[in-house]
């Protein structure tokens, strides 16, 4: 019987301490299971839900410098791949490849993994709902927030099976974005262009 006693007063004690984490040490758990895989390259889909227009789907691979974001909306599809030198532009409606010279001023870490570091910065966050599989928070803007872009309000999802971010949603000058399938494991063919895989669309290098 105080064997019985013993085991049941130590798996009690976890669950206790896993229901005491708060808002802050979970996105902090999520932040940094995100940090051990930065090398590995992210792959995630961004839904930008936009008036008239509708949901834009986003799907983008990151490696390093090299990017592929693909964009598609009511059957028009737009490829893009970057290394940070060059940039590579497939048009699915005019059917052609375009080569431009890449701006470094709007090369940005938008779809790294350091994306969801510090997310909460300047933000109120309180646990909205809990399930078997997830926590659902709400991240209020603070009022020392002086950032005039940061959305007033910013939705995050954790998964309990892994930490990882199941989505994040917020919505700006009335467009509303929201990251999801959330993934690690980007190869260097994924975000390097390759020719053959066009075969009969007209290449246009204008660098």
């Amino acid at each position: 019987m105080k064997r019985l006693i013993c085991i049941l007063s130590i798996l009690l004690t976890g669950s206790f301490l896993a229901l005491a984490q708060t808002p802050q040490e979970i996105i902090a758990r999520m932040e940094a299971e995100m940090e051990k895989h930065e090398g590995e390259g992210l792959i995630m889909t961004v839904d930008t839900k936009v008036p008239v227009l509708g949901t834009i789907a986003i799907k983008s691979y990151t490696l390093g410098n090299k990017a592929r974001i693909e964009t598609e909306l009511k059957g028009y599809k737009l490829i893009e791949w970057t290394d940070g030198v060059s940039d590579w532009e497939y048009d699915s409606k005019n059917k052609k490849i375009e080569i431009t010279k890449a701006d470094p001023s709007t090369m940005d870490d938008a779809g790294d993994a350091e994306l969801f570091s510090d997310i909460t910065d300047g933000y109120d966050v309180t646990l909205k709902k809990e399930t078997d599989d997830a926590w659902y928070f709400t991240c209020k803007k603070s009022k020392t927030n002086t950032d005039k872009d940061a959305p007033k309000n910013v939705d995050l999802v954790v998964s309990k099976k892994n930490y990882y971010p199941v989505s994040l949603s917020a919505k700006i000058s009335g467009i509303t974005m929201t990251m999801r399938d959330i993934s690690f494991g980007v190869t260097e063919k994924q975000v390097t262009f390759n020719a053959a895989d066009f075969p009969g669309i007209a290449i246009v290098d204008k660098r």
